[in-house]
């Protein structure tokens, strides 16, 4: 018992009378102190006292930042069923825009005394967003895995698909089929992956000769309609193929391509990113860059799993290879 108390009160940062306090139940330490400890005995892989056993509840929340865009239901369908398999309930957590932010949902999971939490896409991966809940859940010492690039400083185990090698197939692809003028749609200018495919599409285009003038770079929300409009700007410059980060995006530079008379791929060829649900049923069915969703899933699962028994995980980035499916989206350019 002494070395238990020991080994809480160091990894806590507090005393061990603290600590005695905590597991007796006895008044006079805050409630981030107690949470604190109550942590750090489930990290540690020891048994909480009677009294304390059923506070931490076998629940993991599961934030995402939206469910219009398939790939998110997808994850959460794989996340789901691997959690429940590992004898844990998930708590989807989705935001609305002018809803419930990431932060209140955190807060409502932290009270709920969930092991852990599971973020699929959010603000981890903007630099310029708010990020003091991922600092809190850390204080707490609350397992946490991340989906998507993140910013350097959340140390935080992270699941990603590299999005340079995704960036560098597409590019590959077009060129392959004569196109020379090709154009990016990402997301925000903080958003990390949309820089590493930024970055990544400079250097294929540099190590093929060729060159990725600014003007040919979009940045616009993560919708269709964010898409259709960035499309049309770069359309409008004379581009002829078009790399998206993310299906959405891609199907609304199709409908950018339709709403100026163009024909897609005869006139201008799309690509998009993730191969989400459905992608095989769009007009024209879209050559678009697969994720791995099951294999990802699966992993976010077991880092997490992995934290909540106490097993110390690597806080670096574990990256998929992804794999580019080309369908009828994309065709050699026509000769102008």
């Amino acid at each position: 018992m002494t070395r238990r108390l020991a080994q809480v009160a160091k990894k806590v940062g507090v005393s061990e009378a603290t600590v005695s306090r905590v597991l007796n139940g006895k008044p006079g330490v805050s409630e981030a102190t107690r949470q604190s400890v109550l942590s750090a005995l489930d990290v540690l892989g020891y048994e909480r006292p009677t009294q304390l056993r059923g506070e931490r509840a076998r629940l993991v929340g599961l934030v995402l930042p939206e469910l219009q865009n398939p790939i998110f239901p997808a994850f959460a369908e794989v996340i789901g069923g691997a959690l429940a398999q590992q004898g844990l309930t998930p708590v989807l957590c989705t935001q609305t825009k002018g809803g419930v932010s990431e932060a209140d949902y955190v807060e409502l999971l932290l009270q709920q005394q969930v092991s852990g939490v599971v973020f699929a896409g959010g603000l981890f991966a903007q630099a310029d967003a708010p990020h003091d809940h991922y600092r809190l859940l850390a204080e707490r010492n609350i397992p946490v895995v991340l989906i998507n690039a993140a910013i350097a400083d959340l140390d935080f185990p992270c699941i990603a698909c590299d999005d340079a090698v995704a960036v560098e197939q597409s590019w590959r692809h077009l060129t392959s089929l004569g196109h020379e003028r090709i154009g990016l749609v990402l997301g925000p200018g903080d958003h990390i992956p949309s820089r590493r495919k930024l970055a990544a599409a400079q250097e294929t285009a540099q190590a093929m000769g060729a060159a990725l003038p600014a003007e040919f770079v979009e940045r616009t929300m993560f919708s269709l309609e964010g898409g259709q409009a960035a499309a049309s700007r770069l359309l409008e410059r004379g581009v002829t193929g078009i790399i998206c980060a993310s299906d959405p995006l891609a199907l609304g530079a199709v409908r950018a391509a339709r709403r100026r008379g163009l024909h897609v791929p005869r006139d201008v060829s799309v690509v998009g990113y993730d191969d989400s649900a459905f992608m095989t049923c769009t007009e024209p069915p879209l050559t678009t860059v697969r994720q791995p969703i099951e294999a990802m899933g699966r992993a976010a699962v077991d880092l997490l799993c992995a934290q909540i028994q106490g097993t110390e995980v690597p806080h670096g980035e574990l990256l998929f290879e992804p794999e580019l499916v080309v369908r009828g989206s994309t065709a050699q350019a026509s000769a102008k």
